[in-house]
């Protein structure tokens, strides 16, 4: 009888120790999945002298710093950064991409990161632009823009 309860209590201690371990571990990857960092990087990088190669009525206003330029297949994607706060780059943005005439797809601020997804009026291509506030400049905003054919 002692050696049944005691192997039952040995069974609900692991049990017990099983579950606090994996009720901590899925926290940490619940953070890492969402995206959560606290780690900041710069930003502010010379900007690139490359030609975009977005169409040319994509929106491209003055407090954005293109930095890099590249094409990955037939998609098109910039790096850069905003100077201002997410929350208010991403309302201009969102403004301005609406107003040179593309649909907005989907549109999400969380205000750590925010998504515009696009397609222009034509139907010819479509993109996301993508934002967060990791930069370590105050007031700065990280820009990645992918565009591609529709």
């Amino acid at each position: 009888m002692t050696r049944r309860f005691m192997g039952a209590g040995a069974a609900t201690l692991a049990t017990a120790a099983l579950a606090a371990g994996c009720g901590s571990s899925d926290k940490k990857s619940s953070d890492a999945d969402a995206g959560e960092s606290s780690a900041k990087t710069t930003c502010r990088v010379a900007a690139t002298t490359k030609p975009t190669g977005l169409p040319a009525a994509f929106p491209v206003p003055g407090e954005l710093t293109i930095t890099q330029v590249r094409k990955d297949g037939p998609t098109i994607v910039v790096d850069g950064y905003w100077t201002s706060e997410l929350d208010e780059a991403y309302t201009e943005l969102k403004d301005q991409v609406e107003q040179a005439g593309y649909a907005i797809l989907f549109s999400e601020n969380e205000h750590r990161d925010a998504e515009i997804s696009y397609k222009d009026a034509g139907g010819k291509t479509s993109g996301q632009i993508a934002l967060r506030s990791d930069c370590s400049e105050d007031a700065t905003t990280r820009v990645h823009i992918t565009n591609r054919p529709a």
